[in-house]
């Protein structure tokens, strides 16, 4: 019999040939689309409101069908609603819809029930326990495919209660001589013991007849360590390694079992193709993480060395990585393959260059240090821009370990800033200026080494800043020629003058290098006779219009300083220490004023007279530090402020705030004014008493704030050097 027609009232069956009649019907909505057509047009949709509104109106047609309990249609709605829930939409009301079609005795409609469950139902709802008799009765069911899908939706998302009520039908299932099944309680199986770990017992007995099984797929989970490695099966034999890494992990007598076997497996593996280069990592690894033997990791380490020798970069790659990870554990075993490691470092392929290098560096130690260095600056010579910086880095800190003398570790950094000066980091200068402080009976040899590298290559900043600071503060034993570790060069003093002069007019030079010149130029008004000439680079700087420099000069500069150094009443005493942050968390410095940055902006104020006269100068603003000591107390200094203002505007709302170490204690009493006049009519004093109980060397971080032309300004500034004679 076939429909024809449908109307609300009247339907039209006809039977064959000749036989067409006319039966009453009742009124039914019309069939909803198919899901390939819905498919169809939410793809055509060309905004996403578009699409939501397609959905809402598939959603509500959906709901209808719901409502009036449709059978016929029920399977076709669940299996939109899921694809819809796919796109992000909700899809919850269809939750019952699922536990009606598994009830149901069609194989189609169970499908799509048990796979709406998965997607819609959980543990955290309670409507999930309602379909447990039903997967029960599905676990029971003739036929196996029912059975499968039972098994897949309690293995997926069967809670607690579930897996309990439901463990003695897995556990039979498990038994069952159909592999079909057997896989899928197998995994199933496993589910159920997570959820219910005392559940373990009763699996134990039908998981021992599973390592009989002559279906690889159904031992991926269960595996027998001795009668399984015959079968060249390499999917299996990683499975079977891989739960030996488990089992023997922290397990000595596990461990020892399986000794023997992993021996075997490693020199019998055939390694002509990939499946055996396979099956030997891991083994590898498995010899690696159990407790096995020294001579067993050897052999392991000995694979991943022929690994390296390996045509395929991915088993290279593999090899090298493996080694870095065991490198501190059996430092000797892979120290034997240096040399194939070592010849990585000329491989094409960026990353196993960087996994060699990375490895090289870790093999680096006290008896191989100049072999190894030698090899990693030939590769940092010829390296590619992007292991430069890793590299440089990696040099230093192997150099500085293990350096087997000092003139090595200074001429190897010094090889590291001529060949990748501009890819070293920033602390890597501070780094070499204090070792070149701390090896005094290098100095001679040193500066000279710099001087020699200047006049080769300005163009890496690091060498070039690192030179003038050996300049300006070993200028003297340049132009002596007192080196001894090789032949002096015979310099003048207008040559290193003109080095450095050079250094500040060059487009190469750095901001920051054109400060450590202008600063190496100034010391060395204490120790070259050419007084003349460096005041007047001195001065030219001083309307320069990098900030910076300009700053520098007006400080080297200020009150005529240069006039006065040939003076006999006058000991000037300019800062010889690499320019860092002060420590602050480790007790150094009381920070009253709050975290002040001392990099880059920070004034440094120098002590230029035995008379405890200091000077501050920026701006027009300056200050003069005078000393006396407090009676009866000596351990009480009383230091003055004078601020005083050349500019033609007052200097309003003047602040000055001092913060010291924590082992001298500071009060700050109120100023005389909050207005510094323009023109020097007149200062604003300020009190400071300092405590210095344990008669140290005091040093001063200051803070000073005001207004001037309209504009706020702030300055921050350290005071170094105060005469130890203040607390005598």
């Amino acid at each position: 019999m076939l429909i024809v027609c449908w109307s609300p009232v009247m339907v039209e069956v006809w039977n064959g040939p000749g036989d067409k009649k006319t039966v009453e019907g009742p009124s039914r909505m019309p069939a909803p689309i198919r899901l390939r057509e819905l498919i169809r047009t939410i793809r055509t949709a060309r905004t996403q409101a578009e699409e939501r509104e397609m959905i809402q109106k598939e959603c509500a047609a959906i709901r209808s069908s719901f409502r009036e309990e449709d059978n016929t249609y029920r399977c076709r709605n669940v299996a939109k609603l899921l694809y819809m829930h796919m796109l992000g939409y909700p899809a919850h009301f269809g939750q019952l819809e699922c536990l009606k079609l598994i009830a149901s005795q069609k194989f189609t409609d169970k499908r799509i029930g048990y796979l709406g469950a998965m997607l819609l139902l959980d543990e955290r709802q309670d409507v999930h326990l309602l379909m447990t008799n039903c997967i029960k009765n599905d676990l029971n069911h003739s036929t196996q495919y029912v059975q499968g899908l039972a098994l897949c939706t309690l293995g997926c998302m069967g809670s607690s209660e579930m897996c309990r009520d439901l463990a003695g039908e897995v556990e039979k299932l498990l038994k069952t001589s159909n592999s079909y099944l057997r896989k899928k309680a197998a995994l199933c199986a496993v589910h159920v013991i997570r959820k219910v770990p005392e559940l373990m017992e009763m699996f134990l007995p039908a998981t021992k007849n599973l390592l009989s099984e002559k279906n690889h797929g159904n031992l991926t989970k269960y595996c027998d360590t001795s009668s399984r490695f015959c079968f060249f099966d390499p999917f299996l034999q990683v499975r079977i390694l891989r739960l030996l890494r488990i089992l023997g992990k922290g397990d000595d007598d596990s461990s020892e079992a399986m000794n023997d076997i992993l021996a075997q497996v490693a020199t019998n593996t055939e390694t002509s193709k990939n499946v055996g280069n396979a099956i030997l990592y891991e083994t590898v690894l498995t010899i690696m993480d159990i407790k096995s033997e020294s001579g067993l990791r050897v052999l392991a380490i000995n694979i991943l060395g022929r690994f390296l020798l390996n045509n395929d970069k991915n088993i290279r790659y593999v090899a090298l990585t493996s080694l870095l990870k065991t490198v501190q554990t059996d430092h000797n075993a892979v120290q034997r393959h240096r040399s194939t490691i070592v010849d990585c470092l000329k491989d094409l392929d960026v990353s196993i260059k960087r996994r060699a290098m990375e490895l090289s560096f870790a093999l680096v130690n006290g008896n191989n240090i100049r072999g190894m260095m030698k090899e990693l600056l030939y590769f940092l010579d010829s390296c590619d821009p992007e292991f430069k910086a890793d590299c440089a880095s990696g040099v230093f800190l192997a150099a500085e370990k293990y350096a087997p003398s000092k003139r090595w570790h200074i001429d190897t950094i010094m090889r590291v800033l001529t060949t990748a000066g501009s890819y070293v980091r920033d602390d890597s200068v501070p780094n070499l200026i204090q070792l070149i402080t701390n090896s005094v009976e290098m100095h001679a040899y040193t500066v000279q080494r710099l001087y020699k590298a200047l006049l080769d290559d300005i163009s890496q900043q690091p060498l070039v800043q690192v030179a003038s600071w050996c300049i300006g503060e070993y200028g003297d034993l340049l132009v002596s020629g007192q080196c001894e570790e090789e032949e002096p060069i015979q310099v003048t003093e207008d040559e290193v003058l003109d080095v450095l002069e050079g250094l500040l007019v060059s487009n190469l030079s750095t901001p920051v290098t054109r400060g450590y010149a202008l600063t190496a130029i100034m010391k060395l008004s204490t120790r070259f006779t050419s007084v003349n000439r460096i005041k007047k680079v001195v001065s030219i700087y001083g309307s320069s219009i990098d900030v910076e420099l300009q700053q520098r000069a007006v400080e080297y500069n200020a009150n005529d300083l240069l006039d006065l150094l040939g003076g006999n009443d006058v000991v000037p005493v300019i800062q010889t220490t690499v320019p860092t942050k002060p420590a602050s968390a480790g007790g150094e410095l009381l920070d009253l004023l709050g975290d002040l940055s001392l990099s880059g902006r920070v004034l440094c104020l120098h002590i230029y007279y035995t008379f405890y006269l200091f000077i501050f100068l920026r701006n027009g603003l300056k200050i003069d530090f005078t000393f006396e000591r407090a009676n009866p107390n000596p351990n009480i200094a009383v230091i003055t402020i004078h601020a005083s203002n050349s500019t033609e505007a007052d200097m309003t709302d003047f602040v000055f705030q001092a913060a010291v170490p924590k082992t001298f204690q500071l009060q700050l009493l109120s100023p005389s004014s909050n207005v510094v006049p323009t023109l020097n009519q007149g200062t604003v004093t300020q009190v400071i008493r300092v405590l210095n109980p344990q008669k140290q060397q005091l040093r001063m971080r200051i803070k000073l704030t005001y207004t001037h032309k309209g504009s706020a300004v702030q300055d921050l500034a350290e005071v170094n050097n105060f005469p130890p004679q203040s607390w005598q």
